[in-house]
């Protein structure tokens, strides 16, 4: 199993949110860069970024950033965030990012989803942030009214080629993954599914793998690794040899 480690970035810095609310946010002080490094010298090949500043403006802020640890560190970078017309998924895919993962924009408008996977195959992620069974959008300020299973059979054959879910009412609580849900996601999904929201410990690492689901591909672990709850030298074993 693939593990992310999470890095989001407001003001330049590493950021937590609880459940994505931008008032309830935890400054760490590492800068992004060192931290991607800090994953790199652990071992690990795979990071989630988002870029939080992008989520609220629509706009691609942190792209140097984001270059910068393209350019310093061998890694394979999906990255989030307020991503929501072709040039800024241009400019992440220039950059170097494997992935680059549409939110709001794509549950909005379905066919900027379907033509974007037309012109950048196998690069585009899908990412679907639910809250009691619901799409949210807009950085979680708004409900979408749309049903995750029912949005996701709608959009099916768009050509995603990774699904990333999330469930807010787990994010940043540390109170484990939902995983039911989860599966039932992967189970519907055509492309490999990534686990996201509440890992609180090495043991939901554990649990995450021990689904055998072959359509769950990895697993997002931020919070919990900033606070100290799961040691890197203990996660990078759980890596997929």
């Amino acid at each position: 199993m693939k593990i992310f480690p999470a890095i989001d970035i407001k003001d330049k810095k590493c950021v937590r949110l609880v459940k994505g609310d931008f008032d309830n946010k935890t400054e760490y002080e590492m800068s992004p860069v060192e931290q991607a490094g800090k994953y790199k010298d652990y071992g690990f090949k795979n990071l989630h970024i988002v870029d939080l500043d992008g989520a609220l403006s629509g706009e691609t802020v942190n792209l140097d950033i984001i270059q910068e640890i393209v350019s310093k560190f061998d890694l394979e970078i999906e990255i989030g965030g307020g991503i929501r017309n072709f040039e800024s998924i241009k400019r992440y895919t220039d950059a170097g990012v494997e992935k680059v993962i549409l939110g709001s924009a794509a549950i909005k408008d379905k066919n900027f989803l379907k033509e974007a996977c037309d012109k950048f195959p196998n690069q585009i992620a899908l990412g679907l942030d639910a809250k009691d069974g619901y799409l949210s959008v807009s950085g979680w300020k708004e409900n979408s009214n749309q049903l995750t299973l029912d949005y996701l059979k709608e959009v099916n054959d768009y050509g995603a080629s990774r699904l990333i879910y999330t469930d807010i009412n787990r994010d940043g609580m540390k109170q484990s993954p939902n995983f039911d849900e989860t599966v039932k996601v992967a189970d519907t999904s055509n492309c490999p599914v990534i686990i996201s929201g509440g890992v609180s410990s090495i043991d939901d690492i554990k649990k995450a793998k021990e689904l055998n689901n072959s359509n769950i591909e990895g697993i997002i672990v931020g919070k919990a690794i900033y606070d100290g709850d799961i040691k890197l030298d203990e996660l990078v074993k759980e890596l997929d040899a």
